[in-house]
């Protein structure tokens, strides 16, 4: 029966439950949908012209999954699923149609989908199947099962034909990269993945693990683990030292995210995250990269370089929607699963040739542009070396799944994404769509998290569930032994799914592991604590077979190992060299000015605000280099780093590099710049071995099968392999799409031949690395060409304004002279004797310098290019040519050490304290507004940005950003040294408290610690289930994260946790009636205290937790200013103005009542966008209680702790930890005192 909530002229709540509702249960139902009444109708209608928006019926969203656990876990039972229905009136802007559709009514049959679970088939002609179904398969694969249909002497099931389809596909089995190569008539002397794997054997430096996992793992430093004792009970943290590796990964998810790009990017997110899970008998993912490629966004008519190439008839979604829904899915994958994205790429192009030359026999005249979108999720991560190698399955080992339920999504994925998109009928594509639960896959992670912070870790192997659903992660887990599955066994959360379905389908968050069955119960009690489901689905064999057989015996797959693997004909591409041509740019010198300020608007060029507003850069505790930058805090660093552990030093930097312009106009340059340019972004973190410290992972989307592109293919890839082998790297991981091409009923676009470029290596000094902000009373101005090619504007960003390509690439010219260059830059940065650096790539040295002047005021610089000796100011300006600019902190001990090394460098100027930048080359003069050019910079962002926070708050945002620099004033009895907490006497007893989608414990802990308190680990589970009173407890924090996915509002399923179960609620009464007792509540956490009303009990009418003003997750390094107040913790730091994270969803403070009513600890530095992400009443922070005992704060000081984690902090200060720490250490003596 499906029972309906809400109101019909807004939002309705369908519930559907197997039988009527309790009085107490609609009562509590009511509470949960934010006291909206039962409606009594059964069957809802609107008005003539309104109509219902909500999910397909086929499509249980995960935001019912979520709810429906919510209310299990408030001891409601028999709810099946909810449901969200909006009116159109209020639903904003226009529906996706891939994910909901219209209702007329709501009546009892919107959840029916009338189908039945179809019977096992057997295929009898497997060529005319293979084409209804869409799989891919070529004809040698098709004639290959055939004969395998004769040799077992029956017909092959569509299980089976759908699985070797799936498991055999180019998405999985590489088969282009693995194939012979012929080119011109001549057999290529080596595949491709030789070519790649070459550079690991010439230079293994520290590869641990390489091609043959998930990821890659190279040798890491020794660091301290922090963690609970144990994991399946409520324990304390402790630190271990254990021996690290260091994980690196790219995935791309270019054909889900063309589709649809929310949950497309989210599950491409979602599955690099599970691919570093993987790694090994399981490791952890640390932080995230992305980048996004994709046709013109066309955001206003005043860019004229859109104009070069007619707009499509987009055959899913308009590029625009995909640069916004996509970056807003794979922020919200990783903000949701609590990892910080640290470093991306954004390019935007389309070229037609016939535009501007008519048809031009020379000319190249195909269509290019990224209609099929590239959409890459990248990421680094660890685990300890002892763990790093997967055991081998022994017969009797259990293989279980962690994770969600089975859904009909992406049947086919894998082979989908291996054929253009357009080519299958629209019903196969749209299959292909995803669906993301990061929420979910948490949990899964916070189980395999406590396996592998075990002494001993009972995984024997681990693999992801991705493209090919439990066909292809099963299989692989029993490749060596073989495995039997109990197809019943299989969580189903659609029971109309056939065998074939329940097999293949590509839900995600799911793992698949093998355990010794000694140790099964052990892992339940892990995951059961975690809710994490966890799923007991078959028996490793030892028989070579790969066998799902269900209760009555019938067996959907039934295959020998090497039948199913052993299959396929290698493949063989042959190709011709085409030489194709692209028009020059015609250029006037008298244009200059107009030309920077369209280089800057390019996407590829301006601010990437709108990306990093939205997402999490802070979360783990452990960022210590993210994107922003500077008092104005711009979006300038290309180096992300992350901490190993809490103690300061050792960490992981990551950097992206791609050239995929100059790789039209040759291949080889364009694989030379692409890596030049990840080295000239990692070069600012001082690396261990300097560049031997380096791994590559090389990530390849082309338009293979299309002439002349895997000629192409072929050398940019043996460039990748020699440039790397010369520079004494390697690339040990990386991963192929090459169908990168869209049809259309009137043509096709190619998008351009690809490579992306990540690298990743142990930096040993994370408070050492160099940001791109100039510094006033610092050294000249030097710049590095370490191309050393001369200056040329083929492949450029001033090319795409010009709507032209050009014919004449720059190249790098000797990999002996980067890896010189390098090197020595990364001995004066760990002498301290470079105060500034940035690397020349998208809108060569003009944007470079501009932007080492943007991130701060009163900032600008005088400049002489004319000892760079070319003429042509156009070319010195726009040309992108690798290179580097650095500040020296002293010019002749920098000069000696660059003199030394035979290195070429240039000093072209000084920094000065004015705002303006200007330019001398011989007798041409130029200046620009500093001021002026940032705004121009930041239109784009604007612009993108009207389409996520709304006209009004990006107007805001974009008003206010430049004039609202971050501003110190420290307490004055701030010594800034570690706390010493004396070792004579018990630390106080503290606990952190989580619920599910909680992820700030392990920093919020560690300050903790830091202060003086033994810490205590506890899980809602432990509350509910009576394993912890908190009896002993004296500071309880509730921490932050997206409890239940902030389903029904921020901590309702959080409070409902607490409100509707006996013994938390017993528990946390208890507490708070105590007058011993001190509690903090940080952002998720803030919400669950505010939604419990524990700040303000005698108030009838209470405070709330609303959404930003932007309606949307906000980022931001801001300024919080303490007023007089009577907190325990934040008394002493009143009149002190400090710098803090805040990263949240639904941070805005609704009061009732007066500001004298309320007890307001903290306000944010500025009123307003940015720097108040939220618009909160009375620009409220943080808040206590009447007796100061209990403060709750939306912004997070446990990100905060370390004056690396701050995206900002002053460089005349030498401070082991921030002023912050002090608020624990007031607490600390407050209870003891109170003894």
């Amino acid at each position: 029966m499906i029972h309906f909530f809400g109101n019909v002229e807004n939002t309705v709540f369908a519930v559907q439950t197997q039988g009527e509702i309790s009085e107490e249960n609609s009562k509590k139902l009511e509470w949960l949908f934010g006291n909206q009444p039962k409606i009594k109708q059964s069957v809802l209608s609107t008005n003539a012209t309104d109509f219902f928006v909500g999910p397909r019926a086929a499509m249980v969203t995960p935001w019912s999954t979520n709810a429906v656990e919510i209310t299990q876990n408030m001891g409601i039972d028999g709810i099946i699923r909810i449901e969200e229905f909006h009116n159109s009136k209020v639903e904003k802007g226009t529906f996706d149609p891939m994910l909901s559709q219209k209702f007329k009514e709501l009546n009892q049959d919107i959840f029916d989908i009338h189908i039945q679970p179809e019977p096992i088939l057997e295929i009898d002609d497997i060529s005319e199947y293979n084409q209804k179904e869409g799989l891919a398969l070529n004809s040698e694969e098709v004639e290959y099962l055939e004969n395998l249909s004769k040799k077992l002497g029956r017909k092959l099931t569509d299980s089976e034909v759908f699985g070797f389809s799936q498991v055999n596909s180019e998405h999985c089995r590489h088969k282009i990269f693995n194939g012979t190569f012929e080119i011109d008539g001549k057999e290529m002397p080596t595949s491709l993945f030789k070519l790649i794997k070459r550079t690991s054997a010439e230079n293994p430096n520290d590869i641990v693990s390489a091609y043959k996992d998930n990821v890659a793992f190279i040798k890491g430093p020794k660091v301290k683990q922090w963690a609970p004792k144990s994991g399946d009970k409520p324990d304390w943290y402790e630190e271990k030292d254990f021996e690290s590796v260091i994980s690196l990964k790219a995935e791309t998810h270019n054909f889900p995210t063309t589709v649809e790009p929310f949950n497309g990017a989210a599950t491409g997110s979602g599955g690099e995250i599970r691919d570093r899970l993987a790694g090994g008998k399981g490791s952890l993912p640390l932080a995230g990269t992305a980048v996004y490629m994709t046709s013109y966004s066309r955001l206003n008519q005043e860019r004229p370089w859109e104009k070069g190439m007619k707009e499509r008839d987009w055959l899913y979604q308009t590029p625009l929607d995909i640069l916004i829904k996509a970056s807003n899915g794979a922020s919200d994958f990783g903000n949701k699963f609590g990892q910080p994205l640290i470093a991306g790429s954004v390019l935007t192009f389309e070229h037609d040739p016939s535009t501007n030359s008519g048809t031009d026999e020379k000319l190249d005249n195909r269509k290019l542009g990224y209609d099929k979108v590239i959409m890459l999720a990248g990421g680094i991560g660890y685990g300890k070396a002892s763990q790093a190698i997967k055991g081998k399955p022994q017969e009797g080992d259990k293989i279980v799944v962690l994770g969600g339920d089975n859904y009909r999504i992406g049947m086919g994925g894998a082979a989908v994404s291996s054929a253009d998109t357009g080519e299958f009928s629209s019903g196969i594509e749209l299959n292909a769509i995803q669906r993301s639960n990061p929420e979910m896959q948490k949990r899964a992670a916070n189980a395999i998290r406590v396996m592998v912070e075990s002494d001993e870790n009972p995984i024997v192997s681990i693999h992801d569930h991705g493209a090919g659903g439990h066909l292809n992660c099963l299989s692989e887990l029993v490749e060596e032994t073989g495995g039997k599955i109990d197809l019943d066994k299989l969580p189903i959360g659609d029971p109309t799914l056939s065998a074939k379905e329940i097999m293949g389908n590509e839900s995600q968050e799911r793992m698949g592991l093998i355990i010794g069955e000694e140790n099964i119960q052990k892992l339940k009690k892990v995951a059961d604590r975690e809710r994490s489901p966890m799923y007991e689905v078959g028996n490793v064999t030892g028989d070579q077979r790969f066998c799902f057989e269900n209760k009555k015996g019938e067996k959907p797959m039934d295959f020998a190992l090497e039948d199913m693997f052993g299959s396929s004909p290698k493949t063989i591409m042959k190709d011709k060299t085409v030489n194709r041509n692209y028009k020059n740019p015609e250029y006037e010198v008298s244009k200059t000015k107009e030309y920077v300020a369209q280089v800057l608007q390019l996407e590829a060029v301006a601010c990437k605000d709108w990306l990093t507003n939205k997402v999490d850069r802070c979360v783990t505790g452990r960022v210590a280099k993210q994107q922003t930058v500077g008092p104005l805090q711009l979006p300038l660093n290309n180096c992300g780093v992350m901490a190993l552990d809490y103690h300061g030093k050792e960490g992981v930097a990551t950097s992206i590099g791609h050239s995929p312009l100059t790789a039209l106009i040759d291949p080889s340059s364009g694989s030379r710049n692409a890596i030049t340019e990840a080295l000239t972004n990692i070069v600012w973190a001082p690396l261990k071995d300097g560049l031997k410290s380096v791994s590559l992972s090389a990530n390849w989307m082309w338009p293979c099968n299309n002439e002349g592109e895997d000629a192409r293919l072929y050398e940019a890839v043996k460039a990748v392999s020699d440039f790397s082998i010369d520079l004494g790297i390697n690339v040990p991981t990386g991963k192929d799409s090459l169908s990168m091409k869209q049809k259309y009923k009137d043509g096709e676009v190619i998008s351009p031949g690809t490579v992306i470029i990540s690298a990743a290596g142990n930096c040993n000094d994370i408070q050492k690395v160099v940001e791109p902000v100039l510094q006033r009373n610092g050294g000249s101005i030097y710049y590095i060409n370490i191309s050393q090619d001369d200056f040329k504007l083929g492949g450029s960003s001033f090319g795409q304004i010009m709507n032209a390509i050009g014919n004449e690439a720059p190249t790098v010219k000797s990999a002996a002279y980067v890896k010189m260059v390098f090197n020595t830059v990364q001995q004066l940065i760990s002498e301290g004797k470079i105060l500034a650096g940035h690397d020349v790539a998208s809108g060569g040295l003009i944007t470079t310098l501009l932007e080492m002047c943007f991130a701060d005021v009163n900032l600008g610089a005088d400049l002489d290019f004319s000892v760079l000796g070319e003429k042509d100011l156009v070319k010195v300006l726009f040309a992108e040519n690798c290179g580097l600019v650095i500040q020296a902190s002293d010019d002749a001990s920098v000069e000696k050490v660059f003199a030394e090394q035979h290195i070429d460098f240039k000093k072209i100027g000084t920094v000065s304290e004015k705002e303006m930048l200007q330019i001398k080359n011989n007798k041409e003069e130029l200046s620009f507004s500093i001021a002026e050019m940032r705004d121009v910079w930041f239109t784009t962002s604007y612009l993108l940005d009207k389409n996520q926070s709304g006209e009004k708050l990006a107007k805001e945002r974009f008003d206010n950003y430049k004039n609202q620099p971050l501003k110190f004033v420290f307490p004055k009895d701030f010594t800034g040294s570690s706390p010493n907490p004396s070792k004579g006497w018990e630390r106080p007893k503290a606990a952190v408290i989580r619920e599910k989608g909680s992820n700030s414990e392990r920093e919020m802990a560690y300050m903790m610690h830091l202060a003086g308190f033994d810490v205590k680990d506890v899980h809602m589970t432990d509350l509910i289930e009576g394993r912890e009173d908190l009896e002993d407890i004296k500071l309880l924090v509730a921490v932050g994260g997206f409890s239940n996915s902030d389903v029904l509002g921020s901590a309702k399923g959080w409070a409902g946790s607490f409100l509707y179960n006996e013994k938390a609620n017993t528990a946390l009464k208890n507490f708070f009636a105590k007058d011993d007792t001190l509690s903090l509540g940080v952002c998720n956490g803030c919400q669950l205290f505010v939604e419990l009303g524990l700040l303000n009990p005698e108030d009838a009418e209470k405070p709330r937790m609303l959404h930003n003003d932007t309606g949307k997750f906000e980022c931001t390094f801001t300024s919080v200013k303490i007023q007089e107040n009577n907190s325990v913790m934040l008394s002493s730091f009143a009149g002190s103005t400090l710098g803090i994270w805040a990263a949240h969803g639904e941070g805005k403070f609704s009061f009732p009542k007066a500001e004298s009513h309320y007890n307001i600890v903290a306000k944010y530095g500025y009123d307003a966008l940015p720097a108040n992400p939220n618009g909160s009443d009375f620009n409220t922070a943080m808040l206590t209680d009447k007796t100061g005992r209990h403060l709750v704060m939306m912004p997070h000081l446990e990100r905060s702790t370390f004056p690396w984690n701050w995206a900002y902090y002053p460089k005349d200060r030498n401070d082991v930890v921030s002023p912050w720490v002090q608020a624990l250490v007031n607490a600390r003596e407050w209870i003891e005192k109170a003894k």
